[in-house]
């Protein structure tokens, strides 16, 4: 019986000290768990922004470019390949289609034909622009390529505005042109027209004019979100003169840029710059109608 008693006695220590140490252990559990849920929740908070990537590029392929174009404006386009013969016309008809690394990436084509009187030259580069880097979207990268070639092209990237309106007469208070600079601007027209009579006027004195007919190279509107057109009229030797008209424009994450070269025979005959850009706008249209199907 003695025992009994004395058992009953070491076990109650015994049970106090249990009962602290689970008291103890839930404590420092609960510490922990609540130490856990703090830093999940703090990398959570930190990883929200970093999840937010810029949206990609509308595209993530381009289509094929030597069948974009219809034969009606190939044939309007190239007339000399009317004259060909069948194997060769065909073959002016179906391009030549460019070399690249990744045709999802960039395509291009090509056609040409000869003529007696001249010979036409159509070119198409498409480009997919790609942003590596995760705070620069696809399309903002795009722009970015657009805008260093029309600013390589030498055509302003927004249209200039007058700062003053130009009706009222210059006053007192408004200073006066610098007198080489008043000279330029009237000697434009005079030199972009000789006279009818004027004797050594040659082919080249032409494209002068083209700033004041409203063909000069310039920024377009209604193609794409942004577009120019550029025109360039070169000789080619003592018997040659060519025109190369380019029509570039952009649509989210790709760039098109139309080539349509006039070269003529006679160094006297200057090619159209009228027809040529009618015609690329209108090829760069029908493109533009292509991306969006």
């Amino acid at each position: 019986m003695q025992r009994k008693a004395y058992a009953l006695g070491r076990t109650r220590p015994a049970v106090l000290t249990a009962t602290a140490l689970a008291l103890g252990l839930g404590l420092g559990l609960s510490g922990c768990s609540s130490g856990t849920t703090t830093d999940i929740g703090a990398v959570d908070a930190k990883a929200g922004p970093a999840a937010s990537a810029v949206p990609p590029g509308r595209y993530r392929t381009l289509f094929e470019p030597c069948g974009a174009v219809p034969q009606a404006t190939l044939k309007d386009l190239l007339p000399g390949a009317a004259a060909l013969p069948d194997p060769e016309r065909d073959r002016a008809y179906r391009g030549t289609a460019a070399v690249t690394f990744d045709t999802d990436r960039r395509v291009g084509c090509s056609w040409k034909a000869d003529s007696p009187d001249a010979a036409h030259r159509l070119t198409l580069d498409i480009e997919r622009v790609v942003s590596y880097d995760p705070a620069v979207s696809d399309d903002d990268r795009a722009q970015e390529v657009y805008a260093g070639k029309q600013t390589a092209a030498g055509i302003p990237l927004t249209p200039a505005t007058p700062t003053a309106p130009a009706t009222p007469p210059a006053t007192a208070t408004t200073p006066p042109p610098a007198p080489g600079a008043h000279t330029a601007a009237t000697a434009l027209p005079t030199t972009a027209k000789p006279p009818a009579g004027a004797a050594g006027s040659t082919g080249p004195t032409t494209p002068e004019a083209t700033p004041t007919t409203g063909l000069e190279p310039r920024s377009l509107d209604g193609l794409g979100d942004v577009a120019y057109l550029d025109d360039a009229l070169t000789t080619t030797g003592p018997a040659g003169v060519k025109r190369l008209v380019s029509v570039v424009f952009r649509t989210s994450n790709v760039i098109v840029t139309v080539q349509y070269e006039e070269q003529s025979a006679v160094s006297t005959v200057a090619p159209s710059s009228v027809e040529l850009q009618e015609k690329a706008r209108n090829l760069a249209r029908l493109l533009a109608e292509r991306l969006e199907e």
